[in-house]
């Protein structure tokens, strides 16, 4: 099974992206507001400072929530994917706003939604200082969960990835599970291995949980670990692995080759999924996170204190799981993975 076979098509999704940039033409005049770039997230000048925004949502990961008519942790996931995207130009979130389309709202869901999104405020330290609540029963099919996160930092403490190079090292921490993204895949499989979210895992992969429950892990939140490293490293490049999985890391910096050589660990879900949908190893790394939900990048001679920084202050595993090298692309040599 693959993702273009299950209804998603990234190279058809990369030229839609492509095309639709292509419209977008116009600059803003002015100092304030100029548009200074960004990859994860955008920035704009704002006098010593760079305001910085991203947008992202929570994805079919919402069909699983209702299928199990629990909505307490999809608010979480809609902060996470946006809060660890502003994280990779080294910003810090402060605030976010929601976009929460449904078919007919439902107070006891919307509650239940807002749970998960003052949680993940909490975590984060942002507010949540607005949003809008859609009625849209011709077009939406139960509902649709995203939302847009705020963040700054000084200009002269942007991080884009320009100053990776050759032996820096290359650190992971892992995720939650699945996280927010490849969910039609993920959910494909459940669907014709023909097992219902409320099974238990097969196997003793996790025992007396549900698949439902174990697919409805939240998003990890890196905020707190990476602002404290912020303070005491040289950052040299950050990523948030999401869709498209190890694809995300040359996003930073495209002439130098990114070289897995001890991958993090994937939890029991991955294996689960990549058995029961006959999913091969190259199409796993490329889809899912695969257990490393974050990376950060440094001097060699950094390692082996950012690996200590970031232990104290997060409860991710945190280990050097590779080395930046001459050439290009990204490669897991232990699992023969090469990503070009």
């Amino acid at each position: 099974m693959t993702y273009k076979n299950s209804g998603v098509d990234i190279e058809e999704k990369e030229e839609a992206i492509k095309q639709l940039l292509s419209s977008i033409l116009t600059k803003r005049k002015g100092t304030i507001g100029r548009p200074m770039g960004g990859h994860y997230a955008g920035l704009i000048e704002f006098g010593d400072y760079a305001l910085v925004l991203c947008t992202d949502g929570v994805g079919t990961k919402v069909r699983i929530a209702e299928a199990l008519k629990k909505y307490d942790t999809v608010g979480i996931d809609c902060i996470a994917m946006n809060v660890n995207d502003a994280l990779c130009v080294g910003a810090e979130p402060l605030a976010f706003v929601d976009y929460l389309a449904m078919d007919n709202p439902d107070p006891k869901i919307t509650r239940e939604i807002g749970k998960g999104l003052e949680k993940g405020a909490k975590l984060s330290n942002i507010s949540i200082v607005g949003g809008e609540t859609a009625d849209l029963p011709e077009l939406i099919n139960g509902f649709d969960l995203a939302g847009t996160c705020l963040a700054y930092v000084k200009k002269n403490r942007i991080i884009l990835g320009d100053k990776i190079k050759a032996g820096d090292a290359i650190i992971g921490l892992s995720s939650s599970g699945i996280h927010s993204n490849g969910y039609t895949l993920a959910r494909r499989v459940v669907e014709e291995a023909e097992f219902s979210y409320t099974d238990e895992f097969p196997e003793g992969l996790y025992p007396k949980k549900t698949i439902g429950d174990i697919m409805l892990t939240p998003t990890r939140i890196y905020v707190k670990e990476i602002l404290e490293l912020f303070k005491k490293i040289d950052v040299h490049g950050l990523a948030h692995i999401t869709g498209s999985g190890l694809w995300n890391i040359p996003r930073l910096k495209e002439k130098v080759k990114y070289i897995i050589e001890d991958p993090l660990e994937p939890q029991p879900i991955f294996t689960f999924l990549q058995q029961y949908g006959n999913i091969d190893m190259y199409e796993m790394y490329q889809i899912f996170n695969m257990g490393m939900g974050f990376t950060v990048i440094v001097e060699h001679e950094d390692a082996e204190e950012t690996i200590k920084i970031l232990q104290n202050y997060s409860d991710a595993t945190v280990k050097r799981v590779g080395t930046v090298q001459k050439g290009t692309g990204v490669e897991v040599p232990q699992l023969k993975l090469r990503y070009h």
